[in-house]
């Protein structure tokens, strides 16, 4: 099936380009979520009209998209999730949970939006993309960790820490010195 593209869409082709795809693909993707439309003569030439208007308010979200990855440089959140001993989630970190960290950081980003290319299912620091147009995408650095502490913990070793890690922790404030206690004198 040959469709026309509305908009740039990854590993298939920019904006105004006729590419052919499988049925499915168009019919289940594309066209519901209007990134192309059927390639016939007639919407050839709706195109053609439309191109300019089309082209001026993809530049206007591409501005846009780049003003929020200026504010969004180095990113690093932290998502919290019950783990074993060995470090193996009870579950998964989805792109939801990406997004909602990523809200409560202050930064307003879909779910769809947030690329997850292997599933996160260990304890430490993962890289992630974030797609806020299809021509402008960040890396998002996801701190994912049993608490808060060990999350301090994690970033300040750039990976993840085991559970003997946070006993050793435990062990060496427990064994710190206390300051030594000034001596009273009886005299009288």
């Amino acid at each position: 099936m040959e469709v026309i593209l509305l908009e740039r869409v990854e590993k298939l082709g920019q904006m105004g380009q006729v590419v052919k795809v499988r049925p499915g693909f168009a019919r289940n993707y594309l066209l519901p979520q209007k990134k192309a439309m059927r390639a016939t003569k007639a919407n050839m030439a709706f195109f053609e009209k439309q191109k300019a208007h089309l082209e001026a308010v993809n530049l206007e979200r591409r501005k846009d998209a780049e003003q929020v990855a200026t504010k969004m440089n180095d990113v690093s959140v932290v998502v919290i999730r019950q783990a074993g001993e060995t470090g193996v989630l009870y579950g998964s970190v989805t792109p939801r949970d990406v997004a909602d960290a990523l809200d409560a950081a202050g930064y307003k980003v879909d779910r769809k939006q947030v690329s997850i290319e292997t599933p996160i299912k260990t304890l430490g620091l993962f890289k992630l993309r974030v797609v806020l147009h299809p021509e402008v995408s960040i890396s998002v650095t996801v701190n994912v960790a049993r608490s808060q502490e060990e999350a301090e913990l994690q970033r300040s070793r750039g990976g993840m820490v085991t559970a003997a890690d946070l006993r050793d922790d435990e062990d060496e404030i427990e064994e710190a010195p206390e300051a030594p206690e000034a001596e009273v004198s009886e005299e009288g």
